[in-house]
């Protein structure tokens, strides 16, 4: 009988043992990084997720670009670890004034670029925020929030730090409402929100897309005298919007614009910003 060759390989200081044949393929699968998994399609890895992740996928993009009304809007991006390290100048330079930072997901994951992205907004001059995605199936709306308070997502009254926002849409790693009934998301929402304000003194901004809203909380009307939209949608209009708002403070109406994709629009003027930074009252116009 021919005795079987068994090829040695060397990697970081470790040996691997390999049959030829179908170990090899074995052996490729066990080397690769743990990112190559999302490749095939499956859910992406957790704390991966970014503002309106769901929404493109579940609402669309019209491709009608909105009108630029900036004697009346403000521009502004959102942004996360896909972004990196932004270029803040070249923002700045094309008009943009605000913008909001993942801070948080869950009760485990922080951005690592957090600072070069949270710092480096607020240093070229523009208003700032940080926002929190949402894992309602994961832990509790009030441990989330004390997560995001102390990861970043408080708030300080100097005209240039926005309230925290809760970014609470399509679930991208399972069930769309993440296991919960109506009245069960609902809780989760107060839990967090209620729990925010105790630690922060201000009320939220809750950004939702209005299906979502509908399909996961029954359209429920109850948060809207208190917490600030920011409504999602990639048409030429913010379209309908969920129940108990009858305006929206800001608006994601586009993934896909120049220099980091996602961008939005304060409803109001750059002052507006800055008095909505200092006093967090819903936009009334």
């Amino acid at each position: 009988m021919d005795s079987v060759r068994i090829p040695i390989f060397r990697s970081r200081g470790r040996s691997r043992l390999c049959l030829t044949g179908t170990l090899t393929c074995l052996l490729l699968f066990l080397s690769s990084p743990p990112a190559a998994a999302d490749a095939t399609g499956g859910a992406p890895v957790r704390g991966s997720a970014y503002m309106g992740i769901g929404v493109l996928a579940h609402d669309g993009d019209s491709g009608d670009p909105p009108p630029d009304p900036r004697a009346t809007q403000t521009e502004g991006v959102d942004v996360s670890s896909h972004q990196r390290d932004v270029d803040w100048p070249t923002l700045w330079n094309d008009g943009t004034k605000w913008a909001y930072t993942k801070a948080t997901e869950g009760t485990s994951y922080t951005n690592p670029y957090f600072t070069q992205q949270y710092d480096g907004s607020f240093d070229i001059g523009m208003v700032r925020g940080a926002y929190h995605f949402a894992t309602p199936d994961t832990a509790g709306g009030a441990a989330q929030a004390d997560f995001f308070v102390e990861h970043g997502g408080g708030w300080s009254n100097d005209a240039q730090t926005l309230p925290g926002a809760l970014d609470i849409e399509w679930n991208p790693y399972g069930d769309a409402c993440y296991g919960k009934s109506k009245s069960g998301m609902v809780s989760w929402i107060r839990d967090f929100l209620d729990r925010y304000r105790s630690r922060t003194g201000r009320d939220a901004v809750i950004y939702t897309a209005t299906n979502w809203w509908i399909q996961c909380t029954g359209d429920y009307a109850g948060f809207g005298e208190t917490n600030p939209l920011w409504i999602a949608r990639y048409a030429s209009t913010v379209g309908p919007l969920p129940a108990g708002w009858t305006s929206y403070t800001m608006w994601q109406y586009t993934s896909s614009g120049r220099t980091v994709g996602d961008h939005d629009r304060f409803n109001g003027s750059q002052d507006g910003l800055r008095d909505f930074a200092t006093s967090g009252a819903p936009d009334a116009s």
